[in-house]
């Protein structure tokens, strides 16, 4: 099982940006490359399509409004990975907010190291567009 994991501080409150990212269909409202949200299973299941067609379908595994917190799996996707579980939590940091976005995953066909990578990138770019919301 290999991990990756991705943090960011934004200078406004953990409620603020919670509001933005908490809806589990709300990927499209801070990540640009997704296009396209749709949910299903009474919300428990959203259907991914980003800039380039590419579909990717993720399952809710646990919400915590209370604590800033979600969990999902990975049910359908081109990444060379299986048994993905990740975790995007809000937390309250001195002024503003702290994000983390992280995840763990059994590598198919790739490297530990590679598949860390990958997901590395994903997480700190999502962080990256995610925080160009919020100038300041």
């Amino acid at each position: 099982m290999a991990t990756a994991s991705a943090t960011i501080d934004i200078p406004v409150p953990a409620d603020q940006v919670w509001q933005l990212i908490g809806g589990f269909g709300s990927l499209p409202d801070w990540l640009s490359f997704v296009v396209k949200s749709e949910l299903s299973e009474g919300g428990r299941l959203r259907t991914l399509r980003t800039e380039d067609g590419t579909v990717i379908v993720e399952r809710l595994e646990s919400f915590d409004n209370g604590s800033k917190t979600y969990s999902y799996s990975i049910t359908q996707a081109p990444f060379p990975v299986t048994d993905y579980l990740a975790t995007l939590r809000v937390e309250a940091h001195g002024d503003g907010a702290r994000v983390t976005w992280s995840g763990r995953f059994t590598p198919n066909g790739v490297s530990d190291e590679e598949a860390q990578e990958l997901f590395s990138g994903i997480y700190q770019g999502g962080l990256t567009a995610l925080r160009s919301n919020f100038p300041g």
